[in-house]
């Protein structure tokens, strides 16, 4: 990182946990200092006067007042390059993996590495040639950066149209020439760009493709576009990082970026030992072949968290502008408030509602208006879909997190402790959840499946007047009920546990396609009028409730070869209620 000296260079005045107060320094507001002996990273997040407030990205733990301050003259940026997928970086995108090298399990202070690797070679391939003219964002080659994600390489963004006078093919390192322009501007096949400041796109798309994620709730019911937002608020142990887990496993993106933002340390140990073993189903490849990782645990420093979530989704966006489809995992957004609302605590702001910073809703609202699916600079689509977590405590929904998650997103999976005791995963509250894709999308499905949304509709009315029986039968009982409502919390039941219930770690039932579910559907919705047929006929409900063929019918979706099985179970379910 380059370092100016001009009025770059001042003194610790007061030192408040992450929060250092510097004199003498010439600095704007982001930019990116050096604080202390060790040369500790920190950003500029506030000037009084002569005063400069810098928030530090790592322990202030014997920093004493002062010690020198150095201004790099530049923002928080990231390097983007080939070697960023297959990468474990940390907020402030330093490579895990290389700080281990240099101190071990326990990262020293003040340690730098660079995020791309320096000495890596890479095959270049360029699909411009000299005097071809070429803009900020443009495409001008590739690299095969693993054996499943070929890495586009960009003219940096903000570049203004020029004239290529040499560019070269071969082996290259991140750092090397591989380009020239007219006005001596040479490109390499990484380039920087601030973390907050959003990448340039030519228009935004609307939301008309979902993004698949084998989980059949969401995909069923409640289905994310591609450049969607979701939230998945929840309290402790309802499943919301093993929801986070399968979203980034399955999900229909070609880029997975997963942000540990603030979570326990054993929670993140688990992705970083999971994915690379975990096969991708598009490809056959290790999962870690097309991801990324941003770790910020818990244990880390709390400022560190903001910068996390800023890096990860600047990635995201580069990504994007490759022309692929992106999913953003951050888990969890309310780590990320809380480490703001320490952050606005010793800057001394004006609290507001319990605690957090006035404007909590706007960061928040900044970072999920960066997803999207839009027509790239370099003329392709492309798309960022976010989903993050929020914990609220005690699983209270009314909190200022969760409330102002759920202006901003356009998905809402609500995770329900109730659910979660029951032992039904997802624990997804099916009636309290939404999503407002739902009706934008329904001609994609439509073209895929003609009555996907009649089944849909269905379903949801079933399960809505079951919520409403239940309501009766708390009172007097499910026998005082009339036969045909009591068929109907029958059929709610197969709804529920056939194909709501998904088993996250069963080798098939983890990810569901598209066809199985409307093969599901198709067939709940068959047994739903076996049933009333079999009522008309004289049947009892104790016999419709105990046919034989019921567990075959419910097992059926626990083996790869499901369709003879599901109709083996059908038929034996109709000829035991109907004859025949």
């Amino acid at each position: 990182m380059e370092v100016k000296t001009v009025g770059s260079v001042g003194e610790i005045y007061r030192i408040s946990g992450p929060l250092v107060v510097a004199e003498g320094l010439k600095a704007r507001m982001y930019d990116v200092c050096k604080v202390g002996e060790e040369g500790l990273m920190g950003e500029v997040v506030g000037v009084v006067g002569e005063k400069i407030l810098i928030q530090v990205y790592e322990d202030t733990s014997g920093v004493k007042p002062g010690e020198k301050v150095v201004n790099t003259g530049m923002p928080l940026s990231v390097e983007l390059g080939p070697g960023i997928v297959r990468s474990i970086y940390d907020g402030v995108q330093r490579p895990l993996p290389v700080l281990r090298e240099m101190s071990g399990d326990f990262i020293a202070r003040g340690l730098e590495a660079p995020a791309l690797d320096r000495k890596a070679k890479w095959e270049f391939k360029p699909i411009v040639k000299k005097g071809d003219r070429v803009k900020g964002g443009q495409i001008i080659g590739s690299v095969q950066e693993t054996e499943v994600f070929e890495h586009k390489i960009l003219v940096p963004p903000n570049m203004p149209e020029r004239t290529i006078v040499e560019i070269y093919d071969g082996s290259f390192t991140v750092e090397d020439t591989i380009a020239v322009l007219d006005d001596g501007t040479e490109l390499k096949l990484y380039h920087r760009w601030p973390v907050r400041i959003p990448r340039p796109y030519v228009e935004k798309l609307p939301p008309e493709v979902p993004l698949l994620t084998g989980q059949r709730i969401f995909d069923i019911f409640f289905p994310i576009a591609k450049g969607g937002t979701a939230a998945i608020p929840g309290g402790f142990g309802t499943g919301k990082t093993v929801m986070q887990h399968q979203l980034a496993k399955w999900a229909d993106s070609h880029v997975i970026v997963y942000i540990g933002c603030g979570e326990r340390g054993n929670e993140m140990t688990e992705i970083l030992e999971e994915f690379p073993e975990l096969i991708d189903p598009r490809t056959g490849k290790p999962l870690m072949e097309r991801a990324v990782l941003v770790a910020n645990t818990s244990n880390m420093p709390v400022a560190a968290r903001e910068a996390s979530v800023y890096t990860g989704i600047t990635m995201a966006e580069y990504f994007r502008d490759m022309g692929y489809d992106v999913a953003l995992q951050a888990d969890s957004t309310s780590r990320w408030a809380e480490a703001m609302r320490e952050m606005s605590g010793r800057l001394e702001e004006m609290p507001g509602e319990e605690g957090y910073p006035a404007y909590l809703a706007s960061r928040l609202a900044e970072f999920y208006e960066r997803a999207g699916r839009v027509k790239t600079l370099s003329g392709y689509v492309g798309s960022v879909s976010v989903v993050g977590a929020v914990s609220p405590p005690g699983g209270d929904f009314s909190e200022p997190v969760t409330q102002n998650t759920l202006r901003i997103v356009k998905v809402f999976w609500a995770l329900d402790t109730k659910l979660a005791a029951r032992r039904h995963f997802p624990a997804i509250n099916w009636l309290t959840s939404y999503s407002l894709y739902a009706e934008g999308l329904q001609e994609w499905y439509r073209q895929k499946f003609s009555d996907w949304a009649e089944l849909r509709r269905w379903m949801m009315e079933v399960l809505q007047e079951e919520a409403n029986l239940q309501e009766i039968v708390m009172l007097v009982g499910k026998d005082a009920l009339p036969d045909r409502q009591r068929v109907l919390l029958e059929v709610a039941r197969y709804i529920r546990d056939f194909i709501l219930l998904q088993y996250a770690y069963h080798e098939v039932d983890t990810y569901c396609s598209l066809e199985k579910m409307y093969d599901m559907m198709k067939a709940v919705k068959e047994l739903n009028d076996i049933f009333y047929r079999a009522l008309e006929l004289g049947r009892t409900v104790d016999e419709i409730e105990n046919v034989e063929g019921k567990d075959e019918f419910m097992k059926s979706k626990y083996f790869e070869d499901y369709k003879p099985r599901l109709q083996e179970a059908l038929e034996k379910i109709k000829k035991n209620l109907l004859g025949g």
